[in-house]
């Protein structure tokens, strides 16, 4: 079998380097070697030990320097200054891992590179190229369900993303240690977007009902978002996780049969993007 990579992304703030720390830590545990590599050329530090950092190739700070660019523009341009040199930097970061390997890709969390540029679907078509099995984890923080609005168009860069990325794609609704209340999360793994569009229409000028119902109808066609809860503060939560990522690439198939029984169902929820 191929080695394995998990593509980490979402929006900024989502917890995608807390996620990358706590499946290593919990991998830690279990007795299990995962690799993770910074995509993040705006990074300042890490809890977590980092096999390679896109910062030796570029760095935010530099590009803003040098080319008097704001954050945003320098990103964009780290990014596609990664994209030119996928076949050296890339190629040398992942040199030596093998079909047993898993490396996960701590990613930006600026969320027009997943839906809509070409930066990381290059990336993803070179992985695919050198032999990599490739799954997306896509993270949204559960806060956004306290805004209808807000989950929506998270539903939507999500759904942007699986389209563009054409990866097995896991939705995770992360921080879900931080809801006093976490049975308000359920109605929300498996979104019903035409009751949404109704809290919006409660909160919106009739004007916009139409265009409520258009977004609704989108996503409901596409049948493609729904989500697993992530608390990381539960060690079930976390394996729960991890094992649905691995089912997604089939990783581990060789060793012991695992199915979903052997996981504290506890701890999952949703279902797969």
């Amino acid at each position: 079998m191929a080695p394995v990579a998990q593509l980490v992304i979402g929006p900024a703030g989502s917890g995608k380097s807390t996620y990358c720390n706590n499946i290593y830590q919990h991998c830690q545990s279990i007795g299990r070697t995962v690799h993770i590599m910074n995509l993040d050329p705006a990074a300042d530090e890490f809890a977590y030990p980092v096999s390679a950092d896109i910062r030796e190739l570029i760095s935010l700070a530099d590009v803003m320097e040098e080319m008097n660019l704001g954050p945003n523009g320098a990103l964009l341009y780290c990014m596609e200054y990664l994209e030119d040199s996928l076949e050296d930097w890339l190629s040398e970061a992942l040199e030596g891992y093998g079909e047993d390997d898993c490396v996960i890709f701590d990613c930006p969390g600026q969320i027009e590179l997943y839906s809509h540029h070409s930066a990381f679907r290059s990336f993803v078509d070179q992985m695919h190229a050198w032999g990599w099995r490739m799954v997306a984890v896509y993270l949204l923080d559960s806060q956004f369900i306290t805004d209808g609005a807000k989950f929506i168009a998270g539903c939507m860069q999500c759904q942007a993303a699986m389209m563009n990325l054409e990866l097995p794609h896991v939705n995770v609704m992360s921080k879900v240690d931080l809801m006093e209340d976490k049975s308000l999360l359920e109605p929300y793994l498996t979104p019903d977007h035409r009751d949404l569009a109704g809290e919006l229409h409660a909160a919106m000028r009739p004007r916009y009902h139409k265009l409520n119902n258009a977004i609704s109808r989108l996503l409901d066609d596409y049948s493609m978002v729904s989500f697993h809860p992530l608390d990381i503060s539960d060690e079930d939560s976390l394996a729960y996780v991890l094992y649905t990522v691995d089912s997604a690439v089939q990783y581990g198939e060789d060793a012991d049969v695992r199915t979903s029984r052997d996981i504290d169902l506890n701890g999952g929820g949703g279902g797969d993007g």
